[in-house]
């Protein structure tokens, strides 16, 4: 059996410890494994080969078969064994918690309160005020792009506002249905206390139009069924839409809810949420970095993460393909413990590196590795850590010491049986001092020589 890493690659072995190895129990096969870079098991052969194998035997066959003369290191006896044999891959990365994101404010104002570095904000909680205005948690993908202040407005950042209210047990009426056809009422606008109301609360005084109501048929194209005035373009209601999978509609039932919402905040109650009012993330966040005070202009404001931590791993992109969604992977802390975790996500995003003036501006690939015990790290808030990647694996193998082989005048390997003469043998995979191997008269238990 050939080796099938390429010739460029090195391996790093583990010594080879003294005294004979058991005899092997072939109902229970061991298992080995071993840490190496990716470089090739031809090239440490041949490395190791040329300085004795680890200090070890130099031989040659002269045409009697006779090895040469005997100095060097102490010889040994071990035998074949049948056992399994895999490799790791060893790349440094980093703990840390994930998903960092810095949070800007408004624009306008001044920052008056901020949530502590370190504090996690759940759901329906305020991050920070400027101007005294909180801006809120709300969980979800699609993030308020406008502001919410009709009734009758669809879409997804609707369905943000709906599901959340929902979660925090507010009753929130009943939502249409997808295929449903809305009539959105005009923009809510301030009333003579300066508070926000929608048109079906301000009435006559408004001018406005009754409720939207949902419709199955087509509108009317003009605006004349809508009580405003002709040609005039802000009284206009605006033109009918159809419910999407996935949206959500601003039921005047929604606003009433958003308005008993709003005080528990230190909001208004207006029923009206504007753009700067929620933060949306896809789950509880925690407060990583402070970057403003108190009385700074609201520009960025904080980063933020998610409350879990994970390994990032950065792979050098020709590598990436030897790593896969859900593999194992053993994290060694800084206090040389060992926790493991699996491979969640590969970024698909290649970047360039600066590793040191040795290797300058490699292309990498951030790799994110779970961890399986997040209570093994909960004292560390960030550390670099090793990650050892499960690589190549061969099973039920007949293998050696690399001590025991022997380099042929000639070319190729041998071992020499002890007591006895060579045997030819072709090499596999090198993992943790150990040399798969395969060749006729090559058997388990079979007692060879060896550099002690």
């Amino acid at each position: 059996m050939s080796s099938e890493r390429d010739p460029a690659d090195t391996v790093m072995l583990r010594k080879v410890a003294d005294g004979p190895g058991p005899e092997p129990d072939p109902r229970r096969p061991a298992r080995h494994s071993s840490r190496f870079t990716r470089r090739g098991v031809v090239t440490a052969t041949a490395v190791l080969l040329t300085l004795g194998v680890g200090a070890g035997l130099l031989w040659a066959r002269d045409d009697t078969g006779a090895p040469a003369a005997d100095s060097g290191p102490e010889i040994r006896t071990v035998a074949v064994t049948r056992t399994d044999l895999s490799g790791t891959r060893e790349i440094k990365g980093t703990l840390g918690y994930t998903s960092p994101r810095t949070l800007r404010g408004p624009g306008q104002g001044r920052v008056t309160w901020l949530a502590k570095q370190g504090t996690t904000v759940e759901r329906g909680r305020p991050l920070y005020r400027v101007d005294e205005r909180p801006t809120v948690v709300f969980h979800g993908i699609t993030p308020l792009y406008r502001r919410l202040d009709a009734v009758g407005l669809t879409g997804r950042d609707v369905r943000v506002v709906a599901d959340n209210l929902r979660a925090l047990g507010y009753d929130i009426g009943r939502q249409p249905p997808p295929g449903t056809r809305i009539q959105p009422s005009r923009p809510a606008a301030p009333d003579a206390s300066g508070a926000d109301r929608p048109d079906e609360e301000r009435g006559e005084a408004s001018g406005s139009q009754p409720p939207p109501t949902e419709e199955s048929g087509t509108p009317p194209s003009d605006s004349s069924s809508s009580g405003a005035p002709a040609g005039d373009p802000q009284a206009a209601a605006p033109p009918p839409v159809t419910v999407k999978e996935g949206d959500g509609v601003l039921t005047s039932s929604l606003m009433a809810a958003v308005r008993r919402w709003q005080p528990t905040v230190g909001m208004q109650p207006t029923g009206v949420l504007d753009v700067s009012d929620v933060v949306v993330t896809q789950t509880a966040v925690r407060v990583s970095e402070i970057l403003v005070q108190p009385g700074d202009e609201a520009a960025e404001l904080m980063t933020v993460t998610s409350t879990t931590k994970s390994v990032t791993v950065p792979v050098e992109a020709l590598d990436i393909g030897s790593i896969k969604r859900k593999q194992r992977v053993t994290v060694v802390l800084p206090d040389r413990s060992e926790t493991t975790g699996r491979v969640s996500a590969i970024s698909s995003v290649i970047r360039g590196g600066q590793d040191g003036a040795d290797q300058p501006g490699r292309s990498k690939i951030n790799v994110t590795v779970s961890l399986d015990a997040p209570e093994a790290v909960k004292d560390l808030d960030s550390a670099p850590v090793e990650t050892q990647f499960e690589a190549e694996s061969r099973n039920d193998v007949l293998a050696v010491p690399v001590g025991a082989l022997l380099a042929l005048r000639e070319g190729g390997y041998a071992l020499r049986v002890a007591g006895g003469d060579l045997v030819p043998v072709e090499t596999g995979m090198f993992a943790e001092g150990l040399v798969e191997i395969s060749g006729e008269g090559v058997r388990e238990g079979m007692k060879v020589e060896a550099t002690a």
